[in-house]
């Protein structure tokens, strides 16, 4: 799956947000050492510890947000797993654009990064078997778009990206409707085509309610091994369309064990949740 990034219409904000977050009324610094199109430099970014590079396109247009004529060449592609001291790209301009937009550069490039070197991580322990990672919705405010864009070039594939994308009743709305019968039967009477309806269960008799009436997607939430078998079974024997996801306590020692069961999908948080930056960094040229 190639990851594909929105369109900048729709990044330029963030970033343009992002860069006055920093640079407040000036970069006092630069501008003291370096007025504005001076002195012309180029710098190199290292990567500091192995990992899967992600975020260069958006660092190329962070600094060409400061200085259109600024050269950023990557030297790596994105996605690829490069090994402590390798440069990933080169890059050329005014120094004050490249001293300026370091920092909100390196930040986005190194969050993505660990993002896309831990999800590779739970994508390798499943690649061989007929199920795909995908992410959830708990990401950092303002970084949704990035974060699962990140996951993406790790390998995952995109959950929906936000409540309008598609239905999931989860379990509070269960109790609120009062019950999963009556949760389908209100949303199927007013969503548009096509979205999907997806139901979570977390019980046999849950999952057979939702195939009773219907559900597209049926998620097997904090299930036990055994019981996601027998989920998959009583699934499998009614419909061939339902896809079946499980979700819940799923970590690089358990995400194996949970393929094994049959379903289609497993979904986690924790490639973005628990990921760590990965540490890079830029070098002045002397």
């Amino acid at each position: 799956m190639t990851a594909i990034l929105p369109p900048w219409i729709v990044l330029d904000s963030l970033l343009h947000n992002w860069l006055l977050e920093d640079i407040g009324r000036g970069d006092r610094t630069t501008s003291a050492l370096f007025p504005a199109n001076s002195i012309q430099g180029t710098a190199k970014w290292i990567v500091k510890e192995a990992g899967v590079i992600a975020g260069l396109p958006i660092a190329h247009r962070t600094f060409k947000l400061l200085d259109s004529s600024l050269s950023f060449i990557p030297q790596v592609p994105e996605g690829k797993l490069c090994e402590k001291g390798e440069v990933i790209a080169e890059i050329s301009g005014n120094f004050d654009a490249l001293l300026t937009g370091e920092r909100v550069a390196l930040n986005l490039a190194m969050r993505l990064s660990g993002i896309a070197t831990l999800t590779q991580k739970y994508v390798d322990k499943i690649a061989d078997l007929p199920v795909q990672l995908v992410d959830t919705r708990k990401t950092t405010p303002g970084l949704r778009l990035l974060e699962k864009y990140a996951t993406q070039v790790g390998g995952a594939c995109n959950h929906r990206m936000g409540l309008d994308d598609a239905v999931m009743i989860k379990d509070n709305h269960i109790a609120a409707a009062g019950g999963i019968a009556e949760a389908i039967a209100l949303i199927r009477n007013s969503i548009p085509y096509p979205l999907t309806i997806e139901v979570e269960t977390e019980t046999l008799a849950e999952v057979e309610t939702a195939l009773q009436h219907k559900a597209d997607i049926i998620m097997l939430d904090n299930m036990s091994f055994d019981l996601m078998r027998q989920a998959v079974v009583i699934i499998r024997e009614k419909s061939d369309r339902v896809k079946i996801e499980a979700s819940g306590n799923v970590t690089l020692e358990t995400i194996r064990s949970v393929a094994e069961t049959g379903v289609d999908y497993i979904s986690t948080s924790a490639p973005i949740t628990r990921s760590t930056w990965l540490d890079l960094s830029m070098k002045i040229n002397n």
